[in-house]
């Protein structure tokens, strides 16, 4: 008997044994998740004060710095602080939501810009319209009174139009204005007339073709591109410099108009800015444009867009820009021989000289030289005849008495005024009312005419 207490003493000790060993177990595993537990619920509380960063990071600064870029290329959207701490689901949707906020503020500025082009258009359209109706009965004025304010009123009006046509432009208007195949240099003094400064604007002819036009449909586009480029010449350079416009002819690629100023030139970052208007962006926001806007090359980029044109801005040798449109050869047709030029339209410099030796008659054979020969002063420059005229017999030219010295441009002007003056002074006498006295200025151009674009 006694040994079958033993053993059932054994298996005691054994039971006990393992149910402490299986308690104590128990107890270890109990512990061990309940630490597992709190592993989890701190790395949870941790996710969750990251994720509520990440958002409080969205919709302070990742949102705003998004809607800045999109007016700023050089703007940085910051991304994902704690990029460890959010999994890969939660980062997704961030990122999503900044693209999400990038479309739906670009269409939101898109809806408005275009409203906003939309009521600038119509505008314009009506300041438009009245400008040229002032203009024509300004034009009526000068044939009927004989005072230069009226000259005055005109340019400002033809500068109030210029303004008005380029925002037109820009807000996808029709420019306004249909014309005929007009000459190119024609174009170009059309322009030049549209500037303030216009006296500062020297026009050099260097065509091979006289009677080279443009087409009607881009004559009035081409016109008020280049009146913009020559604005922005005469408005940042200097007003005793010149502002050159050379009209050049390639064979087969058209012709070049090329436009030099002595200005202060351009930065790196606002040269790049300049390229990338004049190459004709597929859209410009009006929003982008500064404040106040800065429109002159962004009319130009949308006019190259519509119509062909070519623009491309450098460093002119002479110190401050040098401009170059191109016009297509598609867009350029000779005139007919019945079509006169313009009087204040420059020859070619190629045919300036040729007229003046043959206008010069051949010497008589016969004639004896004179003992005291006076020297003939140098004329003024004659201009070569756009249209044929019957031959005439020579006529030799006056020689000056001996003694007679040649006016002045001083002199000259004085007798004129002198005579303007007696005019003016036979008018009142009559009962009308007389114009101001000329005080021998020019204030056409005193006009804060400021150029848009260069900087």
């Amino acid at each position: 008997m006694g040994w079958i207490l033993a053993v059932i003493a054994v298996v005691a000790a054994v039971a006990a044994t393992a149910r402490s060993y299986g308690s104590a177990r128990s107890e270890h595993l109990a512990v061990a998740h309940a630490e597992l537990t709190e592993r989890q619920m701190k790395a949870a509380e941790a996710r969750t004060a990251a994720l509520v960063d990440e958002i409080r990071q969205l919709a302070h600064r990742r949102i705003p710095a998004a809607a800045v870029a999109l007016s700023h290329s050089s703007a940085q959207v910051p991304g994902l602080r704690e990029a460890a701490e959010v999994d890969g689901e939660a980062a997704r949707l961030l990122t999503e939501a900044v693209q999400a906020a990038r479309t739906a503020v670009l269409e939101e500025r898109q809806r408005v810009d275009a409203a906003a082009r939309a009521a600038m258009r119509g505008t314009s359209a009506k300041i438009q319209s009245l400008l040229n109706q002032s203009q024509q009965l300004l034009h009526e004025l000068q044939h009927e009174y004989d005072d230069p304010r009226i000259l005055q009123l005109d340019f400002r009006n033809e500068l109030a139009l210029r303004r008005t046509q380029s925002t037109a432009v820009l807000c996808d208007a029709w420019p306004g204005l249909a014309r005929q195949n007009s000459p190119l240099v024609e174009i170009v003094l059309g322009a030049q007339s549209r500037v303030a400064g216009y006296e500062r604007i020297k026009v050099a002819n260097h065509l091979r073709e006289e009677r080279i036009a443009l087409a009607a449909r881009a004559a009035e586009p081409l016109a008020i591109a280049l009146a913009e480029l020559l604005a922005n010449a005469t408005a940042y350079s200097h007003p005793d410099t010149d502002v050159t416009v050379t009209l050049q002819q390639s064979g087969g690629r058209g012709a070049f108009l090329v436009v030099d100023d002595a200005g202060i030139g351009m930065d790196e970052d606002a040269l790049d800015r300049a390229r990338a208007l004049l190459a004709g962006p597929s859209e410009v926001l009006l929003t982008e444009l500064g404040d106040p806007p800065q429109t002159g090359f962004a009319v130009v980029g949308r006019l190259v867009t519509q119509y062909g044109f070519h623009c491309h801005i450098e460093a002119s040798p002479f110190g401050g820009m040098r401009t170059i449109l191109r016009v297509p050869a598609h867009l350029l047709t000779v005139l007919k021989e019945d079509r006169t030029l313009s009087a204040l339209a420059p020859a070619p410099v190629s045919a300036q000289a040729a007229p003046a030796e043959e206008a010069a008659p051949a010497a008589p054979a016969q004639e004896p030289p004179t003992a005291n020969p006076v020297a003939e002063p140098a004329g003024l420059p004659s201009r070569r005849r756009r249209a044929p005229r019957p031959a005439a017999a020579p006529v030799p030219a006056a020689v000056p008495a001996a003694g007679q010295v040649p006016r002045t441009p001083e002199q000259a002007e004085s007798s004129w005024a002198a005579l303007q003056q007696g005019t003016l002074n036979g008018r009142s006498v009559a009962g009308r009312a007389p114009a101001p006295e000329p005080d021998g200025h020019d204030h056409l151009g005193d006009q804060d005419d400021q150029g848009d674009d260069e900087t």
